[in-house]
Order: structure tokens, then C-alpha cells, then sequence
């Protein structure tokens, strides 16, 4: 066992254990690696909140600190690293707090293992599969951040309010999708109003309840209905992007971490007092003097929660983009990292407030995948609004505007770039290494290919003759057994399905059959429900002979994404019935 270190005694020495636990020496280097917090929950709060005491006792009498000779490389470390922000942030913050913990000892490092939370990664099947690995071997990165609404202890009943509803399920009031590019030089943060209308997938939660399939319930709902691993497959059926990990945090976590930090900043055009109106009930009570403001506690609760003083849900979910940019900023100007002491009390809060899917409940692992941010630049970190349009059966719940939701999850998926920040070559997707099947496909007369019109969508109808037509094409390039199918049924994108059972040989088949008809190899995908192959034909290509579609290209983000660099200085804006004139 490495012996624990003292809080306070002058420099840090090498980590206990750190080559056996897979950790660099250096793990506490000013400019190497930090982090920040993931959203949280929103719903109209109006009890007072208890201020948890062990944050500022941690910060009171018990300051950590470097030596001489610690401050001194801390310095030549920062000088190395100044001309370069680095992305520190996010819920994956919590994880880098935790890092500060190798200098207090393995006995430390198990007591903190104890602290985090698990749960299953998935809680039904999206049919999802990971990306194939660029030429470098690498992959994206996807981590979905929640916020919970959960009342189930008497702390988030303070600060949420509504004890009538302890008992309750929780909702995932705050869904974030965290996307790091395969090369890891940028990063994406991708919001979703919690009250959106979509499908979601029968799941089963950890006792073996089932769920079954839903298509007119808001999103939010997933959390109560399999828990976080339902709402991370309604996530991967909703973008097709494969998602890694997830981690999810309460009311009493994002108070305890505000005040852990010390206050983040954040920032108003004018006065705002988040109040019951004659029109809304409710409120978050939040109050705030035009300007920059450094909020902790109750107050950062309030503030991740506010909705109509921001105008909507986009508007709050903006709000939060601002308020994990602040805590980054917070962190690094406090030099944090280089204070075994303060590192302590960061990574023991953090890891008490974090949940996380089970392939990451471990300090170590939490730090493997912390280090996967830590050379995205704070220029090249986008955050961003899924487009969302108010419902027709309900003005109080919003449905994705299908077409700009749909590029914005293309771009997803094939690894593109929000920003315009970064080199010209990496704005293009990068070729994969595994596209080339293990088999060899077989004569296109050989193949027999279903061929589906898929064309419609909830807009306009099918295209008559669609499956007939291409099934004609098919067959004038060799694939004489292609047939057309009188089934239908809606699709966005045009795919070619193999069986999921017939991994290699249906792979080569399906890609022979794509590359044909001038489809992309991110078309091709495994389906447990198809006997053969089976092409379907989506809304994408409803006319002509010739597959068109144009690659989204890096920063071409859809219209009302509300986007965001990271390093950008801009205010909330006020709904005037909100205004407030920072007397009364």
C-alpha cells in the first residue's frame, strides 16, 4: 500500500503507486489536465436549500498548497502550456478533480473508488455500433451528461422542493451529448429541450422491469423508465451516434460542486428575477444584477434551472453552456491542480455527487478517460441546440425539426467539426481503417437484395414506384436477384441492412450492393430483424438514379442551434417580464 499524504506539508512527492495503477508521475502538472461539471436539473425550486458544510470547512483551515520548489515547476509547467487553453470541463471535470487524490495515497484512491456510483451503460438494444476507427486507429468519443430531478433523499427535497413528490420517480430534466472527435482537437456539446416529443425504446430497468416502446412521450421520461440506460439508447435511436458512457449528477451534487469551486461566473444583459407571473406559476427564484456574477450554492442551482426569464427551454439550455464554461474558467484560474489540499476536497465532493455507467466506476478509469480532453483547445469546443419546433397537440412540449436535427446528427456521426476554428484538413471526415470487410462479397447475380420504399415521412407520402425502380437499377448492374418489396414504412436515410448473425460475409455482400449504387460505407449496418440483405430506400433519395448527398461541411451547423464557442463572452438575455431593476 502507498502511504497517504498530509494535507498542507509542503510539495507533493511521486504518486503512491502511480506506474502500477497506470497513472503518468506527473498527474498534478499545471497545464496537463483538469475538467468541470455536467448540467442539472431543472424544475421550479422555492425552498431554501442547506449550504453543505464540508465544502467550506475543506476550504477553510486546511489549505493544501506546493512548496517552493513545487510553485517553481508549477510555473515553468504553466509557461509551457500558457499559449494553448485547454478543454479542462463538463461532468468529465468531476473526473479530473479526482486526479489530484494519487498525491494523498492508495488507501485515498480506495476510499474515493467507494464513493462513485454505477449503472448499466444501455437499458435496451439501439442496434447502435461503435464508429469504425479512423486510419489512425482512433475513435470519437460520446458521453451523455444528466441532470437529475430526483427528490429521493431530503437534500434535493430542500433544494427542489415538492415533498409530495420524494416518492416519485425522477426525470432527466438536463440530457447533454458530450462528443469528442477521433483525433481529440475539437469537441461538441449538444442540448435537447427535456420536454421533447420522441421515440422511445422499450427498455428494462435494474430490477427487470420492462418498458415498453413509447412514441408520444417527452424525453425526459426515459430516466423513470429504465434509468440512465434508457436514456442513453433513446439517444443512440434518436442520432444513430454510438454512445460510450454516461454520467448523471442530482440537486445536492451541483451545489455541492459550485460550492466546492468556490462560485462560478455567469452573466445577465440586465436584472433578472425569476418570479411567479400571472401567466406562470412557479419559478426558480433566481435574482441577479446585470452583469457577471460568481454564483454558488442554492444560486448555481437556481440558475442551471431558470427557463422563462431565458424566454425557453433553448434559452436555459444555453444558460448551462455558459455556466460549465464558467466553472472551467473558475478552475483553471485558481490554479487547482497544483494543490494536493484543495485537490482533496475537489475530488471527494465530486466523486460523491457522480453516478456514472459501470465501465467507468473507478478513479483510474475516470482519469484514462479525462486525459482523452486534455489537448481540445477552449477555441474549439462548440456548444449547441438541437433544433427543436413547438408541438402541434401540446404548445407546451416541443418536436425536433427533422431535417436540421438530422445534418446536426450527421455531423455527429461522421466526426465533422462545429466550429471553423481548426485546420482545413480536419474539417473533411477521415477515412476509416475497418471499412474493408473480412470476407469477400459474392457475385452480384448471386445476391439476392430486398429493395424497400422507404421514402415517406411524416410530410408527404412515399414516392410511387420507388422500390421498383431502384430494384431495376440494381439489376442492370449485375444483381439480377434483386427483387422489389410491397412492404413500406417511413425512413430518414437510405441503408443497406445484412443479418446480424452473418457479421462478415452479410458486411461484404451489403457494402458490394452499396458501393453500386454510390452509397457511402456508413450505410451498411448490422439488423438482428432482417433475414437478408434488404435495401431501403429513405426520404433522402426520393428521386432520380444517381444516391446525392452532400457531406456537411466543419461549422455549417443548421439554423436555430443557438451555437457557442467556448471562448466566447456573451450575456443572457431577459425576458422583460423578468426584469429586475436590482432594488426591490
Amino acid at each position: 500500500m502507498g502511504q497517504s499524504s498530509v494535507r498542507g506539508e509542503g510539495t507533493r512527492g511521486r504518486v503512491p503507486r502511480a506506474r502500477e495503477l497506470g497513472w503518468d508521475d506527473d498527474l498534478h502538472g499545471a497545464g496537463e489536465a483538469t475538467g468541470a461539471k455536467d448540467g442539472a436539473p431543472e424544475e421550479e425550486a422555492e425552498a431554501d436549500a442547506p449550504v453543505p458544510a464540508r465544502a467550506s470547512r475543506r476550504r477553510g483551515g486546511h489549505g493544501g498548497g506546493t512548496g517552493a520548489g513545487g510553485r517553481a515547476a508549477s510555473r515553468r509547467r504553466a509557461k509551457k502550456t500558457g499559449k494553448r487553453k485547454v478543454l479542462r470541463w463538463t461532468a468529465i471535470t468531476l473526473s479530473l478533480l479526482i486526479l489530484g487524490t494519487a498525491g494523498a495515497g492508495y488507501l485515498y484512491y480506495e476510499h474515493l473508488n467507494g464513493n462513485i456510483r454505477g449503472g448499466d451503460r444501455a437499458g435496451g438494444n439501439s442496434g447502435v455500433k461503435k464508429s469504425a476507427p479512423n486510419a489512425m486507429g482512433d475513435t470519437p468519443l460520446n458521453i451523455l451528461l444528466i441532470g437529475s430531478d430526483s427528490r429521493a433523499d431530503a437534500k434535493n427535497v430542500a433544494l427542489g422542493g415538492g415533498k409530495d413528490l420524494r416518492n416519485n420517480p425522477p426525470l432527466a430534466d438536463v440530457q447533454m451529448l458530450l462528443h469528442v472527435s477521433a483525433d481529440r482537437k475539437n469537441a461538441s456539446l449538444v442540448s435537447i429541450p427535456r420536454d421533447t416529443i420522441v421515440h422511445i425504446p422499450e427498455c428494462k430497468d435494474k430490477n427487470g422491469t420492462t418498458y415498453p416502446a413509447t412514441d408520444n412521450r417527452p424525453i425526459n421520461e426515459t430516466l423513470m423508465r429504465g434509468g440512465p440506460g434508457c436514456t442513453l439508447t433513446t439517444w443512440e435511436e434518436l442520432t444513430k451516434v454510438y454512445i460510450d458512457h454516461w454520467m448523471m449528477v442530482d440537486f445536492a451534487g451541483v451545489v455541492a460542486i459550485a460550492d466546492e469551486v468556490g462560485g462560478v461566473p455567469v452573466c445577465v444583459k440586465t436584472g433578472v428575477y425569476d418570479h411567479p407571473t400571472a401567466r406562470v406559476k412557479g419559478g426558480s427564484g433566481l435574482k441577479l444584477r446585470a452583469g457577471t456574477t460568481e454564483i454558488q450554492g442554492k444560486q448555481a442551482l437556481q440558475w442551471l434551472r431558470t427557463r422563462h426569464p431565458f424566454y425557453n427551454d433553448q434559452g436555459r439550455a444555453k444558460a448551462q453552456h455558459m455556466y460549465l464554461n464558467g466553472m472551467m474558467e473558475k478552475l483553471q484560474s485558481q490554479n487547482a491542480w497544483t494543490d494536493t489540499g484543495r485537490l482533496m476536497g475537489l475530488a471527494e465532493t465530486a466523486t460523491e455527487s457522480l453516478q456514472v455507467s459501470d465501465e467507468l466506476k473507478s478513479v483510474k478509469k475516470l482519469f484514462d478517460l479525462a486525459m482523452q480532453l486534455k489537448n481540445v483547445k477552449l477555441n474549439r469546443l462548440t456548444t449547441a441546440n438541437i433544433p427543436t419546433a413547438e408541438w402541434s397537440q401540446d404548445h407546451n412540449k416541443n418536436v425536433l425539426i427533422k431535417k436540421s436535427a438530422d445534418k446536426m446528427f450527421a455531423m455527429l456521426r461522421d466526426d465533422i467539426a462545429f466550429d471553423k476554428n481548426g485546420d482545413p484538413a480536419d474539417a473533411k471526415p477521415k477515412p476509416t481503417a475497418s471499412t474493408k470487410p473480412k470476407a469477400t462479397a459474392g457475385a452480384p447475380g448471386s445476391l439476392a437484395v430486398a429493395v424497400v420504399n422507404g421514402t415517406g415521412s411524416d410530410t408527404e407520402p412515399a414516392a410511387e414506384g420507388r422500390a421498383r425502380t431502384i430494384a431495376e437499377l440494381l439489376q442492370g448492374k449485375g444483381f439480377t436477384e434483386a427483387k422489389f418489396s410491397q412492404e413500406g414504412g417511413n425512413r430518414e436515410d437510405t441503408v443497406v441492412a445484412y443479418p446480424k448473425a452473418d457479421a462478415d460475409q452479410g458486411k461484404a455482400n451489403a457494402l458490394s450492393v452499396a458501393k453500386a449504387l454510390g452509397l457511402p460505407d456508413s450505410a451498411v449496418r448490422a439488423d438482428a430483424k432482417v433475414e437478408g440483405i434488404t435495401l431501403t430506400i429513405g426520404a433522402d433519395w426520393r428521386e432520380g438514379s444517381v444516391y446525392k448527398h452532400e457531406k456537411p461541411k466543419a461549422g455549417d451547423l443548421p439554423e436555430g442551434s443557438d451555437v457557442v464557442q467556448g471562448d466566447q463572452k456573451e450575456c443572457m438575455p431577459v425576458y422583460s417580464a423578468y426584469y429586475w431593476d436590482g432594488k426591490s
